[in-house]
This record gives C-alpha cells, structure tokens and sequence, in this order.
C-alpha cells in the first residue's frame, strides 16, 4: 500500500548549463513538503561540469 502524505519527491535541473548550450545535464532529485512550499522551489547545488555552484530549478 502506498504512503499518503504531503511530501513527494522533485527533480532540480541546472539553469545555468541548460543556456550554455555543453552537452549533458546536471540534475538532483530531492523532496519536498506540497503543503508548507506549494510553489516550484529553486536551490544553489554544485554542477560537476561547470565546476562551481549554480541555481537550480524544479522541473515537472
């Protein structure tokens, strides 16, 4: 039986190497609570290509 809660699960995905246009993407799956942040979060997560710090989004 599956859980029922607010918490499900989201995949960030880089923006910045997205607009560079290099091969490959950088993307980390996290979660997150639906009921306390319903709006699409956003997080500074290393991008191992890039080599630095970037902002990366919620996808759908």
């Amino acid at each position: 039986m599956a859980k029922k809660g607010n918490r499900v699960q989201v995949i960030l995905e880089c923006t910045e190497h997205k607009n560079s246009g290099m091969a490959g993407t950088s993307r980390y799956i996290t979660t997150k609570n639906r009921k306390n942040t319903p709006e699409r979060i956003e997080l500074k997560k290393f991008n191992p290509v890039l080599k630095k710090y970037t902002l990366h989004k919620e996808i759908k």
